[in-house]
Formats: structure tokens, sequence, C-alpha cells
């Protein structure tokens, strides 16, 4: 079983992002301190390092850390567009609270 998850939607996402800035389909999640929460998520397009945990999807890879996988075992990376606007979004069962910004957590 994966530690974490990409949806096919974010993975097409990404795909599209990599392929407008001719990068590989590699999306970066890390988890920082700070935010109105405590925690925050942070993305970008990088690279497979050493000791990183991949999930695969429709052609992408999503990359996390061993230290931030500590806070994101089991979380899925979806990519939704609604009124609020287009973005990324983790659904992580390992956050006891979030904000309403919804890139910001507490455990």
């Amino acid at each position: 079983m994966n530690a974490i998850f990409l949806t096919d939607n974010a993975a097409r996402r990404v795909a599209m992002i990599a392929d407008k800035q001719g990068k590989p389909a590699i999306l970066r999640l890390s988890v920082d301190g700070g935010g109105c929460a405590g925690f925050t998520y942070k993305f970008e397009l990088g690279e497979v390092e050493d000791g990183d945990t991949l999930a695969t999807s429709e052609g992408a890879t999503l990359v996390v850390d061993p230290v931030s996988l500590d806070f994101l075992k089991g979380a899925a990376v979806d990519f939704v567009e609604d009124l609020s606007g287009a973005s990324f979004r983790v659904t992580n069962p390992n956050a006891a609270s979030g904000c309403g910004c919804g890139s910001s957590f507490s455990i």
C-alpha cells in the first residue's frame, strides 16, 4: 500500500504544468512550519531524491521527503476547481484541524 496518493485529476494537472514549463511531471509535496494552523503544505515541481516516497498516476509522480512523510502518511493530493478557485488540495488523515485556506493544518 502506498503511503501517499496522487489522484488522476491532480496527475493530469501536474503533467500540464510541467509540459508548459518544460520540466518532468514530478510534483514535490513538503510540510513547512507556519501558516495559520501551525504547518503548511508546499508544492513545487522537482526531482526525485534519495529517500523520497513516490506515488504515480497518469504519467505524473508525487514525491514526499522522509521528514514530511511523517505528517503525510495516507494523504491524497487532488486538484479541484470550485467557486473559490483552482488548486491542489491535500486530504490528510493525520491533520487534527485545518483552516479555511486549505493549505494549513495542525497535528
